[in-house]
């Protein structure tokens, strides 16, 4: 976290020393103007977090100081603090009407002063946050429109080629199953907003019944073995050889987690390798899945920031990368009481790991998800 920048301007050099000394037990950089013109010309170089602002100066007064900066964007959010021998209502009125914050009176008061400073930070850092947030959104939004006009734009071209009377028939069945897979990239897009946002609502409620987990791995697998026969890639399912145990899960929410964790194990596998989805019953009885293939892993730096959202890990050029299938999954094996970690896979790869715990019984989820399994 960066330390908290501080501009005190004041024509008097003792007052900062006094401002210095009150505030030396914290984690501040204080930085000093002789005059209303000096703070302007040094905001770039300062980039204060918050502004302490004498009123009574000569040249510019603070309340001219306080209006100029104001009327400046960059500046506008940056909390200013009037210091002030000035005790009138309608003085402290000019002060506010200027677009200052608050203020404080002289002679300062340490206690006081230590107050209205950390809660005018605590402003500053929330509106950053916000910020933050809002720029995040605002580049998610870019890279959703962008995946999804990719794949959309593959269903309409190849829709186009079929609709043309002169297509060659024999081309027909290889176009479909491109068209097919671009259909599915949408769906897996659209369906993990979707489902993230129910998740954080708190609208969606697990729905846990008896379930094979041999069937449902099957059942993932089959879903992506034309996308894989595409790519040259083979997915093998590795499956106990006794008969399979049941688990209670969400079948729906759990499918969809293994077709994220599919999904991505072939975006990231070069051409003819395999991908494996492995299952083994613990001695505990808990259940482990691992997705594993041959791509170019995780570094070990983002092995645990990957599971948050907009987390992308490392960039790939032509390959879509939201940073939310993997968020989704968190989201879904913890609701259920288990736990998903990624790790190398030798010589090369990543294997995605889900535990899920044989001996939950009613979990609620960081009050995002309730579960009754």
């Amino acid at each position: 976290m960066n330390v908290p920048s501080i501009l005190v301007v004041d024509d008097d050099p003792n007052n900062f020393d006094v401002i210095e000394t009150f505030l030396s037990d914290r984690d501040y950089q204080l930085h000093y103007a002789a005059s209303g013109e000096d703070a302007i010309a040094t905001l770039d170089t300062f980039n204060p977090d918050l502004i302490l602002l004498d009123v009574m100066m000569p040249g510019t007064d603070g309340i001219a100081v306080c209006r100029q900066i104001k009327a400046m964007s960059k500046w506008q959010a940056v909390p200013i603090v009037m210091v002030t021998a000035l005790s009138t209502k309608s003085d402290l009125a000019n002060c506010l009407t200027a677009g200052a914050d608050d203020f404080i009176s002289k002679p300062v008061n340490a206690t006081e002063l230590r107050a209205r400073v950390n809660s005018m930070l605590r402003i500053k850092h929330q509106y950053d946050d916000l910020q933050t947030l809002l720029k995040l959104r605002e580049d998610m939004v870019k890279m959703v429109i962008h995946d999804l006009r990719n794949p959309l734009a593959g269903v309409l071209f190849g829709l186009e080629l079929l609709r043309s009377l002169d297509y060659p028939r024999e081309k027909q069945k290889n176009k479909l199953a491109q068209v097919y897979s671009s259909a599915q990239q949408l769906q897996v897009l659209i369906d993990d907003l979707l489902q993230i946002a129910l998740l954080e609502s708190g609208k969606i409620r697990l729905n846990c019944t008896e379930v094979d987990l041999c069937d449902l791995i099957e059942s993932a697998i089959s879903n992506f073995e034309v996308i894989a026969e595409q790519n040259n890639l083979s997915l093998v399912s590795q499956l106990p050889e006794a008969p399979c145990r049941k688990v209670s899960v969400d079948a729906t929410m759990i499918h969809r987690t293994l077709d994220n964790l599919i999904s991505n194990a072939i975006k990231f596998s070069p051409p003819n390798s395999q991908i494996i989805v492995n299952l083994e019953f613990l001695t505990s009885g808990d259940a482990k899945i691992q997705v594993i293939d041959s791509g170019k892993g995780v570094p070990d730096t983002l092995q645990h920031k990957i599971f948050e959202k907009y987390e992308i890990g490392t960039l790939m050029p032509d390959i879509s990368q939201i940073g939310l299938g993997l968020a989704f999954c968190k989201m879904v094996v913890e609701a259920h009481g288990g736990e998903i970690c990624v790790r190398n896979n030798q010589p090369k790869g990543a294997i995605f790991e889900i535990t899920l715990s044989a001996m939950r019984t009613s979990i609620t989820y960081s009050k995002v998800l309730s579960a009754e399994c």
